[in-house]
C-alpha cells in the first residue's frame, strides 16, 4: 500500500549567513515525498497502538535523523558540489550543510532526553525502520516488550518536544 504524502521541509530552523540570504528574505518552498505505510510507526498508529502525539513525536525525530543524514551511504554523495564559486550568486551549497547540522544537533538531544534506556528501541524502530519483532530480537527482549518501552519512548519524546 502506498500513502503518499508531500512534507515541507522547513529551513526557518537553520541560521544562514548574511550572504547566503535572498533578497528579501524570502525563500522558496522545499519538499519531499514521504510513503507514510512503510514505516513501523505508521503501521502501529493505522491499528490504533500509538496516538498522534506518539506519531508526531516519532516522525520528530525521523525527520531530523533524514536531514541530519545519518543513515548508511552506499554510494557517493554530489548533492552539495558548489559551482558557482563561492559567490552569492544564489548557490545553495553552504545552506544545507547549516541544515544537516542543525538537525543533527536537534536528533542529538532528542535522542539524549530519551535517555539511554529508551534510545536504543527509538532508532531501531522510527530511524532504521526496523519492526517491533526484529527490534525484541536484537535487543535480546522478550516478545511484546518492544511496543510497551517503544511507547514510553516516544511519551519521553513528545515530553521534550513540548507536544501537548
Amino acid at each position: 500500500m502506498r500513502d503518499l504524502v508531500e512534507v515541507d521541509f522547513d529551513p526557518a530552523d537553520v541560521t544562514v549567513p548574511a550572504t547566503r540570504a535572498r533578497a528579501g528574505g524570502k525563500r522558496r518552498a522545499r519538499t519531499v515525498t514521504v510513503n507514510r505505510a512503510e514505516s513501523p510507526l505508521s503501521w502501529l498508529a493505522a491499528r490504533g497502538l500509538v496516538d498522534a502525539r506518539q506519531v508526531e513525536a516519532g516522525e520528530r525525530l525521523r525527520r531530523d535523523y533524514e536531514i541530519a543524514q545519518l543513515g548508511p551511504r552506499v554510494t557517493m554523495q554530489c548533492d552539495n558540489v558548489r559551482v558557482d564559486n563561492g559567490g552569492s550568486g544564489g548557490g545553495d551549497g553552504g545552506d544545507a550543510t547549516h541544515a544537516h547540522l542543525a538537525a543533527k544537533r536537534r536528533f542529538d538531544a532528542a535522542i539524549a532526553a530519551a535517555g539511554s534506556g529508551l534510545s536504543d528501541i527509538l532508532w531501531r524502530v522510527i530511524c532504521a525502520g526496523e519492526a517491533i519483532p526484529a527490534a525484541e530480537r536484537a535487543l535480546n527482549w522478550p516478545g511484546r516488550a518492544g511496543r510497551l518501552v517503544l511507547g514510553l519512548a516516544l511519551d519521553r519524546l513528545a515530553d521534550h518536544y513540548g507536544l501537548p
